[in-house]
């Protein structure tokens, strides 16, 4: 997912991929903590109570995925060749290395994956992608349509490692594939393909993925068979490649905001479950295929329902009637990639989540204060603390588990080990008992000690937990039948 905190400015901001894709917190919570004061205040001043005006704040969250992915597209994809972390449409991005203490494009980066993506549109004809064997490697190609949901996701879990070729279709498409092309069906236009492939990060492994990053293919089908090379990009001057994307969201009013979400409905449909909203959309001038009817929305609510629509998004971080948990200290959500009709879930994930997975394929607790005590405090670097697996006990998955350190701001902090994460790929000793300690804290526990310890920096810290392919029944995080020890205080 990409991570959309900016905590410099305290304002959320596209980052990750701009790429944090997939791999980030759903747990800013330092600056979730003032944005929902804010909104808890908007909403206690409310003096608009009228239907019309309810109406509009629903439409507002329910359309608030769809515009954001299209907001993110155009900055990613707005760019004549591939560079970095942006590609044009239909070319694919390829990370090719993990970031160091340095690196300050991106908050919450991460140490375990390498990213191979891409936006493409389906709605005039299919897509082909075709993957080489992965030998095994874990790897997963997670797709989301322009609503945020997550399609299909082809990869280790769900279709195995070998080489695979597939076609991605768009909505009512009807025709033939190829032969031996499996067909996956996107509900709009839009997709976004966040191909993550494991890699430990050594000089060595890192060739191997590079290599695996160049077999993978994307082109539209009717380059089937033939020598296709994608088409440079065409810069958009007039798109806004400097306010974050979330920030270009939030600074539309309610005209500009509802205009865009009618025009991106006739290439990307609702779903059938939405129905019951379509009805309120029509009563404020929003019908899926055509253009936004400003004469039945009152000009008068344009600045106010972004306003009241967007705290209402961040209030459900705190009050979230159990689909945001805060378990031992450690916060995260299980209701990632498949929404239905929990269209403020859907809006909250996108607003501090954007690319999440399905929990099947990974779960991001993070954590800001020590669990450990009567009185909870932030982390930080002057003191000691221990995270304790009990024999046996640790992150129960199938694909891989690891911790990683960030200062305050979500970037990797620097040590004298360069390790900005700790995972089973350490040589991790295990005490008398079989019981681990990961040990965090700012001075070396000494030569002896080194392999499980997390270097923290000499100020606030923040902890993020990354299980891919949890367990899905006892032991597992996903039903409650496992949880994450809490961290501790030892000096």
């Amino acid at each position: 997912m990409i991570h959309l905190t900016n905590t410099k400015e305290n304002t959320m901001n596209i980052s990750r991929r701009t790429l944090s894709m997939g791999g980030a917190s759903l747990l800013a919570a330092t600056s979730l903590s003032s944005t929902a004061a804010f909104g808890e205040g908007l909403i206690s001043d409310l003096i608009e109570g009228s239907d019309e005006f309810g109406l509009a704040v629903e439409a507002y969250i329910y359309g608030y995925p769809l515009v954001t992915m299209e907001m993110t597209r155009r900055v990613i994809t707005n760019v004549a060749e591939p560079k970095g972390t942006r590609a044009p449409m239909g070319h694919l991005i390829k990370l090719r290395e993990y970031p160091n203490a340095k690196f300050r494009d991106v908050t919450a980066p991460n140490a375990d994956t390498l990213y191979t993506t891409a936006f493409f549109d389906v709605g005039d004809e299919p897509w082909i992608v075709s993957l080489p064997d992965m030998n095994d490697r874990y790897a997963l190609f997670p797709m989301l349509d322009g609503w945020t949901t997550v399609f299909d996701v082809p990869g280790k879990r769900t279709t195995g490692t070998g080489a695979q070729t597939f076609a991605v279709t768009g909505p009512g498409w009807e025709g033939t594939l190829p032969e031996g092309v499996k067909q996956y069906k996107s509900p709009t236009s839009i997709v976004w393909l966040l191909g993550r492939i494991y890699c430990t990060g050594t000089p060595e492994d890192y060739a191997e993925v590079h290599k695996l990053q160049d077999e993978v293919n994307l082109y539209p089908l009717s380059a089937w068979g033939k020598e296709w090379t994608p088409p440079a990009g065409k810069v958009d001057p007039s798109i806004n490649m400097k306010t974050a994307v979330r920030d270009q969201v939030n600074n539309m009013d309610a005209v500009e905001y509802f205009t865009l979400l009618a025009e991106l409905l006739k290439r990307n449909p609702p779903n059938e479950a939405d129905a019951p909203m379509l009805e309120k959309l029509a009563q404020i001038g929003i019908v899926p295929g055509q253009d936004f009817d400003k004469t039945k929305f009152d000009p008068a609510f344009a600045k106010r329902v972004p306003q009241i629509g967007f705290a209402k998004i961040m209030l459900h971080f705190k009050f979230s009637d159990g689909d945001v948990k805060d378990v031992d200290g450690w916060g995260f959500t299980t209701k990632t990639g498949i929404y239905g009709a929990n269209y403020i879930q859907r809006a909250l994930v996108t607003a501090i989540g954007l690319g999440a997975n399905r929990p099947q394929d990974a779960i991001y607790p993070t954590s800001l204060k020590s669990g450990g005590g009567l009185i909870k405090r932030k982390y930080d670097g002057s003191e000691k603390y221990v995270l304790t697996f009990k024999n046996g006990l640790t992150p129960p998955v199938s694909g891989f588990w690891s911790l990683t350190m960030y200062d305050e701001n979500y970037f990797f902090v620097d040590n004298p080990l360069n390790r900005y994460s700790i995972s089973a790929r350490q040589p991790l000793k295990a005490n008398a008992d079989g019981s681990i300690d990961i040990l965090i804290q700012h001075e070396s526990p000494g030569a002896d000690k080194e392999s499980n310890w997390l270097p923290a920096p000499e100020g606030k810290f923040i902890l993020m937990m990354r299980l891919y392919w949890p367990n899905e029944s006892n032991p597992s995080i996903i039903d409650g039948s496992w949880t994450i020890p809490p961290v501790k205080k030892t000096g």
